[in-house]
């Protein structure tokens, strides 16, 4: 990437809207530089391409990135050692609403480089969020981060603060893509997180420096979440959520979606619900299943979930079809112990002779009674 090249893409960030699929496709075919130059040519065109150069004109990339750098601020493009991978599969991904394409650049703010995008899993959901999914969304955030996965998320209320304040909690990384420039707060109550994450974490924005939140930019923001992500949890989403926007995109990028499960009588658990019944995402619960699902093929397996065994799993099952037809309070002779198991009374004689060798009854004169310690 050439210097002039990063200077055009600086540009032309400004002047686009992050994620304007008509933008994205030029710059990935032809170059920023090459876009950049045909636009400012276009002076006379008309009124529409007069304004677009003059637009254009007003521009100093070089002031941009001198300013950004004295906050610690960087703008990171397609070929830089910094560029995360996962970014450029946008380019077969199709588009939404008019978003879409690769970034023509993002403006990153915090002391963590970007992570390969395979290490990082996205955890999105509901703003206005229930007890049950803040607290599933700290504790995934939490033991994801712990194993080393940088959680990324959207620094949004509900599931999205709580998933960055779970990675937080165990200082694991975390990544947060805003739909503001990452030298803006939003929305403010999350002042903190942001704050904190500048300091810790990381920000990444397509927005340019000084963007606002838009509703549009929270479209385009998403792509972003599922494309720097191995694969995206959504913990709560209502049937109208934005959250199953994310998802969407991971869906279309061929990365594994995933579902929590919530009450059945939650609203804010439709979404997610509904992604299950219709097998458009895994059900997972911990992240245990979210590993399981983002490893390489037959690694990161879990075995099936099972209780305990018990004493009794470990009796076989003649001498546990015996123990069944012992009395529990009567006791009761062999011959009858043969007729209510319908075992021979050979067959009866020795696993009676197995149990109470193992405390599970106890012969009374001629009869056998179970223990009482042994009683279900």
């Amino acid at each position: 990437m050439t210097e002039e090249e990063r200077l055009a893409r600086v540009a032309l960030n400004r002047l686009a809207e992050p994620g304007d699929v008509r933008m994205t496709r030029l710059v990935g075919d032809l170059g920023a530089t090459v876009v950049r130059d045909h636009l400012l040519a276009e002076h006379g065109l008309s009124t529409l391409h007069d304004d677009v150069a003059e637009r254009l004109r007003t521009i100093d990339p070089v002031r941009e990135l001198e300013a950004a750098s004295k906050v610690g601020i960087r703008f990171v493009v397609p070929g830089d050692a910094e560029w995360p991978t996962g970014l450029d599969d946008l380019t077969l991904a199709g588009t939404v609403n008019e978003r879409g394409g690769v970034p023509i650049g993002v403006w990153v703010r915090g002391p963590r480089l970007l992570p390969a995008w395979r290490s990082c899993v996205a955890v999105v959901g509901a703003r206005s969020a229930t007890t049950y999914g803040t607290r599933v969304a700290a504790e995934l955030g939490a033991e994801l981060a712990s194993t080393g996965r940088t959680v990324v998320s959207g620094a949004a209320l509900g599931i999205d603060l709580a998933a960055h304040r779970g990675a937080l909690a165990v200082e694991g990384p975390t990544l947060a893509v805003l739909a503001c420039g990452v030298d803006r707060v939003y929305p403010a109550a999350n002042r903190g997180l942001v704050e904190h994450l500048r300091e810790v974490g990381t920000l990444v924005s397509e927005a340019p420096l000084g963007g606002a939140p838009m509703r549009v930019r929270f479209l385009a923001r998403n792509r972003l979440i599922a494309a720097l992500s191995g694969g995206t949890v959504v913990v709560e989403a209502a049937l109208r959520s934005g959250a199953l926007s994310s998802a969407a995109w991971a869906e279309r990028l061929g990365r594994p979606v995933m579902g929590v499960p919530g009450p059945v009588t939650s609203a804010q658990s439709q979404g997610v619900h509904e992604r299950l019944r219709t097998g458009g995402a895994h059900l997972v619960t911990c992240a245990e299943d979210v590993a399981e699902l983002l490893a390489e093929a037959g690694e990161g397996l879990l075995e099936d979930r099972r209780e305990a065994a018990t004493p009794r799993d470990r009796l076989t099952l003649r001498q546990r079809q015996v123990l069944d037809a012992v009395g529990v309070s009567t006791a009761r002779r062999a011959d009858r112990i043969a007729a209510v198991a319908g075992v021979g009374l050979r067959e009866v004689q020795s696993a009676l002779d197995a149990l109470e060798s193992r405390g599970w009854v106890r012969q009374d004169g001629d009869a056998w009674v179970l223990e009482r310690a042994s009683v279900p």
